[in-house]
């Protein structure tokens, strides 16, 4: 018999001979005869069905695809009322897909040659091949507010949440959405602006109770004053964006390579492939090519699109929300690098040895198509020994080589040594309905670190190069830890029975000793939090002071454009620094970059804060049904009015108000961070293990209230949370007062002596 080849050979042969696909050709490739072919048609059969293959005529091919954000045209109603609509961009050969709008019901009414801008879901077992959901009208940008609904006689009223909007909306009678007054509200611009009267807007969604799920990342959003509306002539500007072509640019669309995101992503910016160096003179050594979205091919200097990227600064990110910093049309399409696709990009080339150097690298302005948009989850589950048929057929040619030039990375970053925290990132997973189901804590895949590794590279490659060519640009600053928070850390350790080293010039292998130290002990989370507060907040400047955290001396963000316009400056400065094209940074650009520098790092913490806001108030709302539980966790923050305690469940954090605790007075020492009981000399610090009861969570303010039960499992005096004096009714507060005046006053007495 036969052997009948592997779903990875055939796909791998398809590959390598795109002319010759059909099932005669693919049988007389494998030598397959008689009752065999049986067994090849079922293989090919089952390749169609899970995606991988489409059957044209009698040929097999690589699907061609439409990207998941598109722009359509509407066709007129079929005979059913359903409503169709052409991709205005297919780049395939075959038969021009076909896609059925699916309307909500708040969605505007949409007719014959309109165009549209929307997402795309791909349907098995039908007879169109995508179904669409309206994102916005071409050409349209009606403006949106968020806002309480208060019902009146004919329709009602918004009253806007954020507090520098002063003007309600009125809403007409038939455009309420069934809204209830009270109700928090989205909804956007009705008819032309009008000189008299309110503005007029219709509800397009109902958001319920102000402090209901889906309210949350809406209300921080405007709270910190985190732009979400792109005005109209930005839109313009990127609905009149068309693909770019091959002129100019070199072609990279045989290059196998991948996206490897999250499972939930929507944009995938940059991509990757690895394969064995050929060169003789770097035995083991392997070429990584990264290539990300060619933004600045779109996003021109001082238009539109470019004012309102930098004043956002970068993309914000929530659990149930995403503001972009570009709209849609190029972040979800045109500068996002889907699976199959055709897409600009720069790309650099790295050549690096068998113990991970980086010897070489060169910077390209091509065109690729992305072989696959994978997830970390399968890429890991692949190269583990599961791949699936996804990942199946880039097994060989694709992963393994990736992680071949990863684990060489690996071994540089061993001897470079940057900070190695030990700190879980947490997940908040929503239903539909916006409410937290679960908080889990992120797994640290191998797929992460490889991505990770491999962007790190690229970043030192473009500062590199931009400083070999003399070309400003925006650096990555991390600067070393300031001498008062070392100290912090040192008395911290030294608590914890460990040192950190003094009287020399610190680097990141020094904290790295201490954190290994302390891993696989009590101390560990302690502190990894201790260190993570000694570091300085990194930030973007035209000037290189190096980057403390990662232990690299030139360090430059180039990888995520889409998201950060400090990587847009960054390719703006390697298209002028190659000589690559007239949209890379002018001269107006160049002056104020240290101004720009500035406002990007101001948004980055703004978004920061945002993202923090809206994690805890999700926390509190996931908590709130279990006030009353008893929760371990750890002290990880000492102030005057109380002490802070990360919940080991959830990670999240509540406070332990110093009145609810026993029933005496505690001293706060701000050096030490610590409050000590006046009668008890109890001693309350960062790292102690406690259990706490919940006794307050409040979802608007994101705030939880703890009743603190024990410490180091020694439980707390009965009674308290009502008085806090002394034992013998003399008022403490008083008595610690007098010792403080007689303390100044011997101070004074030893400086007039001093003087004498």
């Amino acid at each position: 018999m036969t052997r009948i080849p592997s779903k990875a050979e055939i796909l791998d042969w398809i590959a390598a001979h795109p002319t010759h696909t059909s099932k005669r050709d693919i049988a007389k490739a494998f030598g397959i005869k008689g009752s065999d072919r049986i067994d090849l048609k079922r293989i090919l059969k089952e390749l169609e069905a899970e995606g991988h293959l489409e059957k044209r005529k009698k040929t097999y091919r690589d699907p061609e695809r439409l990207p998941p954000v598109s722009v359509l045209q509407i066709k007129a109603p079929d005979g059913d009322g359903d409503l169709f609509a052409r991709p205005l961009e297919w780049h395939g050969e075959g038969v021009e897909p076909v896609v059925l709008v699916m309307p909500r019901a708040s969605d505007p009414a949409l007719g014959e040659g309109d165009r549209i801008l929307a997402r795309l879901t791909v349907v098995q077992d039908a007879d169109y091949h995508y179904e669409a959901r309206l994102i916005r009208r071409i050409g349209t940008n009606p403006r949106r507010v968020i806002g309480i609904f208060r019902k009146g006689d004919e329709g009602g009223r918004i009253v806007p949440i954020d507090k520098s909007a002063s003007t309600e909306w009125a809403v007409a009678e038939n455009a309420t959405h069934g809204a209830r007054d009270g109700e928090l509200v989205e909804a956007e611009q009705a008819g032309p602006k009008s000189r008299l009267g309110l503005p007029r807007a219709r509800v397009v969604e109902r958001l319920g109770d102000p402090s209901a799920p889906k309210a949350v990342s809406l209300i921080a959003i405007h709270q910190h004053g985190i732009p979400d509306h792109f005005p109209d002539e930005v839109i313009a500007e990127a609905d009149a964006a068309k693909p770019m072509g091959l002129k100019g640019r070199e072609d990279l669309r045989d290059l196998p390579l991948i996206t490897i995101d999250p499972a939930d992503a929507r944009d995938h910016d940059d991509a990757c492939y690895a394969h064995a160096d050929d060169d003789p003179k770097n035995p083991g050594g392997h070429v990584i090519w990264v290539a990300i979205a060619d933004v600045a091919a779109y996003v021109q200097p001082g238009s539109a699109l470019d004012r309102e990227a930098r004043k956002r600064g970068n993309s914000s990110y929530f659990p149930d929300r995403v503001v972009p910093m570009l709209p849609d049309r190029l972040s979800g399409d045109l500068c996002s690098l889907h699976e199959g696709v055709p897409r600009a990009c720069i790309a650099v080339r790295m050549q690096i040895d068998v113990d991970g150097n980086k010897i070489a690298h060169r910077f390209v302005r091509g065109l690729m198509r992305s072989a696959a948009s994978l997830h970390y989850a399968e890429v890991q589950e692949a190269m583990d020994g599961a791949p699936t048929d996804r990942t199946g057929p880039f097994l060989e040619p694709v992963i393994k080589p990736l992680y071949a030039a990863y684990a060489a990375l690996v071994k540089a970053r061993a001897e470079r040594q940057p900070l190695d925290l030990d700190l879980p990132e947490r997940k908040i997973v929503l239903d539909e309905k916006g409410t937290v189901v679960s908080v889990n804590f992120r797994d640290r895949l191998d797929a992460h670190k490889l991505i990770e590794e491999f962007m790190v590279l690229a970043n030192v490659a473009a500062a590199e190069t931009l400083i070999k060519k003399r070309t400003p640009l925006l650096f990555r600053v991390h600067e070393e830890p300031a001498p008062e928070k070392l100290e912090a850390l040192r008395e911290t350790a030294r608590a914890a029975g460990l040192s950190l080293a003094r009287g020399q010039v610190l680097q990141t292998r020094h904290l790295n000793a201490l954190l290994n130290g302390a891993a696989g002990t009590d101390d560990a989370e302690l502190i990894n939090i201790s260190t993570l507060r000694s570091m300085q907040q990194a930030y973007y400047g035209p000037e290189n002071f190096g980057h403390f955290g990662l232990a690299l001396r030139n360090y430059a963000h180039f990888t995520s454009p889409i998201r950060r316009y400090a990587d847009l400056i960054v390719h703006r400065a390697l298209i002028t620094a190659h000589g690559w094209g007239d949209d890379g940074l002018d001269s107006a650009e160049i002056e104020r970059l240290e101004q720009t520098a500035t406002h990007i790092s101001e948004t980055e913490r703004r978004s920061m804060m945002a993202e923090r806001d809206t994690t805890d108030r999700y926390l509190a709302a996931y908590l709130a049904e279990r006030v009353g539980n008893e929760f371990e966790g750890r002290i990880s923050g000492i102030a005057r009015f109380g002490a802070f305690v990360k919940l080991d469940e959830t990670g999240a954090d509540g406070l332990v108000p110093v009145r609810s605790i026993g029933r005496e007075f505690f001293h706060f020492d701000a050096e030490a961070g610590t409050l000590m009981g006046a009668d008890t000399g109890m001693i309350i610090a960062i790292g102690q293990r406690v259990k706490v009861r919940l006794a307050q969570a409040t979802p608007v303010t994101g705030g939880l209230e703890l009743e603190l039960l024990s410490i180091e499992d020694k439980p707390m005096p009965a009674g308290g949370g009502g008085g806090r004096r002394s034992p013998a009714g003399r008022s403490v507060k008083r008595k610690s007062a007098k010792a403080k005046a007689k303390r100044s006053k011997i101070k004074r007495k030893v400086e007039r002596k001093r003087r004498s």
